[in-house]
């Protein structure tokens, strides 16, 4: 696909526990032949070491995001085979990058996982870094824009900037797996999460079992 024809789903990594969550959304998006524009940002690259062991490098993002995305929610390695040739990386400091703009072409955003910081600062228009610009991009331009936020408990602080995005017309999605489904491992949990995400944004998937009006229809 050209640079003229391509208009990709932008991607923002935040420092929230849940970096899973991330990979599962990325390994969806990638699935359904989406283009992906990636903004890790600086404290979730932390996460992500403390939570997989992967050090994730601008200049040597390729090899980093395939084994951040190989891994499963277990932490064992090998276990997914992702294409990532729909991946454009930008980093987290660059806001000359393209997502930074409103005339970049592109169908919305997806922040997953959402830190309680990223929704205060994407709610109060900081843009102190690609993420939340891209951010505020996404919401002026009326595009797309889902927070996966992921904190337990949420203060009354946050619940107010939540409700504040939700008005400047973001989807509000934590990060809350259900069981009906019939989850037996932690993928599974990880992947109804990533797949509501991908619900949101209108992108399909069959990362999960949909409710279908049975009960216990999962154990049969």
């Amino acid at each position: 696909m050209s640079q003229q024809q391509r208009r990709p789903w932008i991607v923002g990594v935040s420092g929230a526990s849940g970096t899973p969550f991330a990979a599962a959304v990325l390994r969806g998006l990638l699935a359904a032949g989406e283009s992906v524009d990636l903004v890790v940002s600086r404290a979730s690259r932390l996460t992500l070491l403390d939570e997989t062991g992967i050090a994730f490098r601008d200049a040597h993002w390729p090899e980093d995001l395939r084994s951040w995305l190989a891994r499963g929610a277990d932490g064992k390695p090998h276990t997914f085979d992702a294409d990532i040739d729909g991946v454009r990386h930008w980093a987290a400091g660059d806001l000359a990058a393209g997502p930074s703009s409103g005339s970049y072409p592109a169908k919305g955003m997806l922040i997953v996982p959402a830190s309680t910081a990223c929704v205060a600062g994407v709610a109060l228009g900081l843009s102190k870094d690609l993420l939340q610009r891209a951010a505020s991009v996404t919401l002026k331009e009326r595009r797309k824009l889902v927070v996966a936020v992921r904190e337990t408990p949420l203060s009354g602080q946050t619940l107010r900037q939540l409700v504040a995005l939700d008005e400047a017309g973001a989807v509000v999605l934590p990060a809350s797996p259900a069981f009906y489904a019939g989850a037996t491992h932690i993928q599974d949990l990880v992947d109804f999460v990533a797949g509501r995400v991908l619900d949101a944004a209108g992108v399909p998937h069959q990362l999960y079992r949909r409710w279908e009006g049975e009960l216990g229809g999962s154990r049969h």
